[in-house]
């Protein structure tokens, strides 16, 4: 304590503010992680995809536009990626460890492979469209793309 007065009244000590953030933030890996398990980004609530892959045009919990979405072939790529990964691993240790025919390891490999990447393919499409989603990408900014980002009619995939 210092005389008269508490230490806390006479050291100024400056505080950093941050500027705060709009509200309506879009927190990527929250929007990324609702994506995941077929959820509305933006509120949590309603679901995202209407059938297997095919995302829904409106949320119905909050009214979100999805049309403007276009994750492509990302979600495959990534899918790809990561089961051809897991997969080969799986088929260079058992390879290593046993000793079995090849016939055999593709009964192993092969529906593994498939069954995995089909498992796969609906949540890693959420999370790319949330992540579109949280950082406004392909109109989810509330501004139309520009025109190198649109397709000619003739190469637009429907």
């Amino acid at each position: 304590m210092v005389a008269g007065g508490s230490l806390e009244n006479e050291m100024s000590v400056p505080v950093l503010e941050f500027q705060s953030a709009p509200a309506n933030d879009r927190p990527l890996g929250r929007s990324i992680k609702r994506g995941l398990l077929g959820r509305c980004p933006k509120c949590g609530e309603g679901r995202l995809f209407r059938k297997f892959i095919k995302p829904v045009d409106d949320c119905a919990a909050c009214g979100e536009d999805y049309t403007p979405q276009r994750a492509d072939d990302l979600p495959a790529y990534i899918v790809v990626l990561l089961v051809g990964h897991v997969v080969v691993a799986g088929f260079l240790a058992t390879e290593l460890l046993l000793d079995i025919p090849g016939w055999m390891h593709l009964a192993i490999w092969m529906p593994l492979t498939i069954l995995a990447s089909l498992a796969f393919l609906q949540p890693v499409k959420g999370a790319v469209i949330g992540l579109q989603w949280a950082l406004r990408m392909h109109g989810f900014g509330g501004q139309e793309d520009g025109p190198e980002d649109v397709l000619p009619p003739s190469e637009a995939k429907y």
